[in-house]
């Protein structure tokens, strides 16, 4: 098969072959032809994406968030990227994120994982702005607009177009710098050898059966978010009827 497929093909075929491997075993859905897949957006919904103007298609789904394959060993953070992942770091001080009187853990900088999120949804950055590029992307090629997921109105935004009129509306998407009003991220789950009698134990250390999830004992977007099941409403890894009471016991 090596022999029919170029290097970029061949490693985008390799990933899918690996995610839908995955998704069939488990039963969740993938994220490949989805709004979190760049390469092939929208596919489900039957519509051809921007891919070239909007943003740049490297040619593998993976790569948006996670580093090649082929570039195993590197660490993007000696680049200004994310530890861990293939995304640059957001500037962390721009956040303001929930607090209250009665919140113990005092949370000022997001963690990784959550930084990885709030990389597209602040809406400060190209959707495309990845810190490795796959072996054999063409720099040269690029004339996309490296669009950030914000609502703004100008070239920079993807709000330009995606305004509710001329497409679908892209602000709810958009989270912005903000965070007051969002549940607080990258604090301590306060249930943890039962500190906190409102909060539920966790039922491992990786959170609970069914399907919340805990980051080194902390609450992190994706305790709640699976961007790897799409096919579940709003990406939540449990149904919303029961979603806040995993943890609060009140």
């Amino acid at each position: 098969m090596l022999n029919h497929l170029t290097n970029n093909t061949y490693w985008r075929w390799l990933l899918a072959t690996a995610i839908l491997a995955i998704s069939s075993a488990t039963g969740a859905g993938t994220i490949l032809g989805t709004k979190h897949d760049f390469t092939g957006l929208n596919k489900r919904a039957g519509v051809t994406a921007m891919s070239g103007l909007a943003f740049a298609d490297y040619g593998t789904s993976c790569v948006y968030c996670h580093v090649p394959a082929e570039k195993n060993g590197a660490d993007s953070s000696e680049l200004g990227g994310i530890p861990g992942w293939n995304r640059f770091q957001p500037a962390t001080g721009a956040y303001d994120l929930y607090d209250s009187r009665t919140l113990d853990n005092k949370v000022r900088t997001p963690s990784p994982i959550s930084l990885l999120c709030l990389s597209c949804h602040d809406g400060t950055m190209g959707v495309d702005m990845t810190v490795f590029k796959p072996d054999g992307w063409d720099s040269t090629a690029d004339a996309s607009l490296h669009l950030r997921l914000n609502g703004g109105n100008d070239l920079m935004n993807c709000g330009k177009c995606h305004n509710g009129v001329a497409a679908h509306s892209i602000e709810i998407k958009h989270l912005g710098t903000d965070l007051q009003n969002d549940h607080p991220i990258s604090m301590e789950y306060a249930g943890l050898n039962a500190k906190d009698p409102d909060y539920r134990p966790v039922d491992s250390p990786y959170g609970f059966d069914n399907g919340v999830k805990i980051y080194d004992n902390r609450v992190e977007c994706a305790t709640c978010h699976n961007v790897h099941n799409p096919d579940v409403n709003i990406l939540l890894r449990t149904g919303a009827e029961h979603l806040c009471e995993t943890c609060h016991i009140k």
